[in-house]
């Protein structure tokens, strides 16, 4: 039949009168934590946990030091790390600044922004939009999902670059507090679904990291914001950073902070804001030089790197200069790119953007069941947050004046670690209450999409009800599980499905599938169901039709350890040869001053060990460090003896030199003495 493998409601006609005792005896909420007070804590912590920002465009370390979160700086003295990786035509891997920084050369292969792609289909008209933006390939997997292509043709998930960063993170971590890290906690956008919460769950796994808790980026903030305040009040965080953008509502009251609602767009933020500059500039130099520069890869990525920084400049100043020479060229010569970039006129290009901020804030209002007027503070979180057309629009919807109290680029990182600390039990005084984004339902007979758990539900929660089949005999149902707000399942996100099987054939209506569906504090979601008659019971945690398998996990974690032993390898090099290289150059150096002091055919020795050492060094991306270690270590053991030869033959002639002065010395006076005599 063609509903032979669908779920029916307990509301048809013919069930009227019993739907009425299921509604009342069947569905049930849970909440799993009776004690709130340990509701975050966990037992099995061990070691520092760090929280994590994987920012779209930046990202951000910080740990708990006693009562206070430290913000760590990375390798190159910065407090946040650009979210890049790119791989040079050598294989080598770099990620943060050094990858930004050559992107304008080497643009197919330098990944940024891919947090946009993470947990997300190919065939989303979105990511289709996105693609045209991007200085590298966008390409379907084979599971379905949005991957990344360099120009050499290697593939990766965006989960995979993601790894990479936060293996940075990782590492700038455990340089700071000289120990391994192994547990973090990882922010996401707010208005992330499963499918993308479980994607960054899995770059964490990639990256060697035990993630403990998956949190909310404007909830982090908030917990940063609240850590020293001890007045209740509602809040408003409002996050535009890079790629996204969330609203949040809070209530924070002796240290519970509770967020009331969520809303968002994860597909709007300072990419967007760039691109609509970029665009601009491309029509302005057409329009003066009549070149299309969109073909042009290496022009395309410096528009994009003069754009960010004009866009940041307008924030502090109400005119900018954006200078390109040799932008490119043509038969007439090399073509230059100058022009004067006005506050204004970012506002004017702009201004849509920001606009699609208002009716998430409004919802969000909406949900929160609060006012304006209730709203005691409202925090300003992400890059974006710095323009100042952003602030005004902000005091608008609100009505009252932004606060500036957390930084924007590092206080989701603070909460994070924060969360880290109350999970490590070190923080005691904070209980944190999070929400999830969109309702989560099942597809039941007709298409419906039949809601479990409504969107701001308190998490983790758990929540039942109970189904029957749609057709006479039906021996098995297919559990279609979709995340979203509209009525229909096929207009919402489908997260999965799973089957149950070996249901006693029955009259349609007649037997009892109980559907639980589960949400933990990550706002990952996990789904039952079963059979009341026969107690036969299949469940999932849900894991989107694409989404990466166990072991394209485990292969990604393989090839993150390789690249780690990699670099590892290759830091030991650069040290061997520097430390080489050094201790030649003072060899030769002693040799030269004390030429007149060491016997020719020790020199003659000497010079060997140099040469077998340089011959070494002439291969310097192949060499082995540890080779490198004991030819150096032989060459300084015969040095420091011949060295040691010089300066005890100097020693000798000094004293030697010193007794005869003094004998000579003796004679003059004895001499001088008799002559006085006489």
């Amino acid at each position: 039949m063609l509903f032979s493998n669908r779920l029916a409601t307990c509301h048809l006609p013919f069930l009227r009168l019993r739907s009425f005792f299921l509604l009342q005896s069947i569905i049930k909420i849970y909440f799993p934590f009776s004690n709130f007070s340990n509701h975050n804590r966990s037992d099995t912590v061990k070691g520092a946990v760090i929280g994590i920002d994987l920012g779209t465009t930046n990202s951000c370390v910080a740990v708990m030091e006693g009562k206070q979160a430290k913000v760590i700086e990375n390798a190159e003295g910065a407090r946040t790390t650009p979210s890049h990786v790119a791989f040079t035509k050598d294989g080598e891997r770099l990620v943060g600044m050094p990858a930004k920084r050559q992107a304008v050369t080497n643009s197919a292969n330098t990944f940024y922004a891919t947090k946009r792609l993470i947990g997300r289909r190919f065939d989303d008209p979105e990511i289709k939009k996105d693609m045209k933006n991007l200085s590298y390939k966008v390409v379907r997997a084979s599971n379905g999902d949005a991957w990344v292509q360099g120009g050499d043709g290697k593939v990766y998930s965006p989960s995979q670059i993601g790894a990479f960063v936060l293996m940075k993170m990782k590492e700038t971590a455990e340089a700071y507090l000289n120990t391994n890290v192994k547990n973090a906690v990882v922010t996401v956008p707010a208005y992330f679904n499963d499918s993308q919460r479980q994607a960054t769950k899995d770059a964490g796994q990639i990256a060697g990291l035990n993630v403990l808790r998956v949190i909310n980026e404007p909830t982090a903030a908030a917990l940063a914001y609240g850590m020293d305040k001890s007045e209740d009040k509602i809040i408003a965080v409002y996050d535009l950073g890079g790629g996204t953008f969330d609203i949040s509502i809070l209530e924070i009251q002796k240290g519970v902070f509770e967020v009331k609602s969520t809303n968002g767009d994860t597909l709007l933020g300072g990419e967007d804001f760039d691109h609509h500059i970029v665009d601009y500039l491309v029509a302005e130099f057409k329009k003066e030089q009549g070149i299309d520069i969109t073909k042009d890869a290496m022009a395309m990525q410096r528009l994009k790197e003069a754009a960010e920084k004009a866009k940041c400049e307008l924030s502090s100043s109400v005119q900018t200069d954006i200078n390109l020479p040799y932008i490119t060229m043509d038969a007439s010569g090399p073509k230059h790119l100058n022009l004067k970039f006005t506050r204004a006129k970012l506002e004017q290009l702009v201004g849509d953007l920001i606009k699609r901020t208002i009716g998430p804030c409004q919802k969000a209002l909406s949900d929160a069941e609060v006012s304006k007027s209730d709203i005691g503070e409202v925090l300003l979180v992400g890059g974006m947050s710095r323009m100042p057309k952003v602030q005004q629009t902000v005091q608008d919807i609100f009505g009252r004046t932004p606060s500036r109290a957390v930084n924007p680029d590092e206080a989701v990182a603070v909460g994070a670690a924060v969360q880290g600390g109350v999970l490590a039990g070190d923080v005691t005084d904070v209980l944190l209450l999070d929400v999830t984004p969109l309702s989560l339902g099942i597809e039941t007979l007709g298409g419906v999409f039949t809601r479990l758990i409504t969107r701001n539900t308190t998490i983790p929660t758990k929540k039942s009800q109970v189904f029957s089949t749609a057709a006479d005999g039906q021996t098995q149902v297919e559990i279609k599980v979709h995340q979203g707000e509209r009525e229909m399942a096929a207009d919402n996100k489908m997260l999965g499905s799973f089957t149950l099987v070996g249901i006693p054939p029955a009259p349609r209506g007649v037997p009892q599938i109980e559907v639980v569906f589960d949400i933990d504090a990550n706002g990952i979601v996990h789904v039952s169901a079963r059979d009341k008659g026969t107690g036969k019971e299949q469940q999932i945690v849900i894991q989107s039709s694409g989404g990466l398998s166990k072991d394209e996990i485990e292969n990604m974690v393989k090839n993150a350890e390789q690249y780690a032993a990699t670099d590892k390898l290759k830091k030991e090099r650069i040290e061997a040869i520097n430390q080489a290289e050094g201790i030649v150059h003072d060899t030769e150096s002693k040799m030269e001053e004390f030429k007149d002091q060491l016997p020719k055919e020790e020199c003659d020795k000497l010079r060997e060990e140099i040469v077998k050492v340089r011959e070494i060094l002439a291969n310097k991306n192949e060499a082995d460090p540890e080779e490198i270690r004991k030819t150096v270590s032989t060459l300084q053991q015969s040095s420091l003896k011949l060295f040691e030869m010089a300066y005890k033959k100097m020693a000798s002639e000094r004293e030697s030199s010193g007794s005869s002065s003094s004998s000579s010395s003796s004679s003059d006076d004895s001499a001088e003495k008799k002559e006085n005599k006489n």
